[in-house]
């Protein structure tokens, strides 16, 4: 309940800081007498649509913690504690970044994930579940897949990219909830209920068919990723990471937001592939073992 509530205000907060900034900047109402002024509805649809993805992305270590519960290892207070910041640090090193924070949350699940708002700084959390029921070796890999996703940028682009689709999706709602409003509806005065009716009607669908294109390309990340781990931790190493969950068949318990970056991203099959943030696990083991 309490990661509920966290999630409703921060999304509360968002919108709030966005509407202030409007203000500030004196965005005009993009709804007149006339009709749409589109110049205003695409200043409108752009700083809702990138402005939730980044102050998302900015504030997502903070976000990732709350959701998980995850605690930030400063001293190693353990065997496997100091083990998991040694790994982490070397492949920060080989990578190119700078040492992100690193995390525990308590979750019977084997899965980890990145986050943060660049690639020097980023956390990468990893599950309780994962220290008990992997090895070493594994581990080191499901480390490697998770600071490949941070020196490859992925966070920024996902940001980048969900933002494209937002800003699309908010323009061509609206303008397909006021095209109705007045040529089935016949208002021509003022914005009728229609129009919002229509126009949340209009975000969902669209929003359906956009978020194809964001887990499309979250599923072309996740082999760039394993092919990051291969070259950190090992190609045996990531492949026998896989091959462990895919003998699991563990679903991920990650909140939406995280999902797209754990390691571990749970069955799927038919439509719902297509909706999915992680391909299948066989296709990402062939794509290893193929050398790609």
């Amino acid at each position: 309940m309490e990661r509920i509530l966290l999630y409703l205000l921060t999304n509360l907060a968002i919108v709030l800081v966005l509407s202030i900034t409007m203000r500030i900047l004196g965005v005009e109402p993009y709804l007149t007498q006339q009709g749409i002024n589109f110049n205003a509805l695409l200043v409108f649809a752009a700083l809702m649509g990138f402005g939730g993805s980044f102050i998302s992305l900015l504030i997502s270590k903070w976000t990732a913690r709350m959701a998980v519960g995850a605690q930030v290892v400063e001293t190693p207070g353990n065997e496997a504690e100091r083990w998991l910041l040694q790994t982490v640090a070397r492949q920060a090193q080989a990578a190119g970044i700078k040492m992100p924070q690193v995390a525990i949350y308590d979750a019977p699940e084997i899965n980890a994930f990145a986050t943060g708002p660049t690639r020097n700084s980023a956390l990468v959390a990893v599950s309780t579940g994962l220290l008990r029921n992997m090895s070493e070796a594994e581990a080191e890999a499901v480390l490697g897949h998770e600071v490949s996703h941070i020196a490859n940028g992925d966070m920024v682009t996902l940001a980048l990219i969900q933002g494209v689709v937002n800003t699309f999706v908010i323009f061509f709602a609206r303008v397909i909830g006021h095209t109705i409003d007045r040529v089935v509806f016949k208002n021509q005065e003022s914005t009728g209920p229609a129009f919002f009716v229509t126009t949340l009607i209009a975000e969902l669908v669209l929003g359906v068919l956009a978020s194809l294109i964001v887990m499309w390309f979250s599923r072309q990340r996740e082999f760039r990723a394993d092919a990051g781990g291969a070259r950190l931790a090992g190609r045996a190493k990531m492949i026998a990471a896989l091959e462990r969950l895919q003998a699991l068949h563990e679903p991920s318990q990650l909140p939406e937001k995280m999902a797209a970056f754990g390691i571990n991203g749970g069955k799927n099959g038919g439509l719902k592939s297509l909706f999915m943030t992680h391909p299948p696990l066989e296709e990402r083991i062939a794509a290893l073992r193929g050398g790609a």
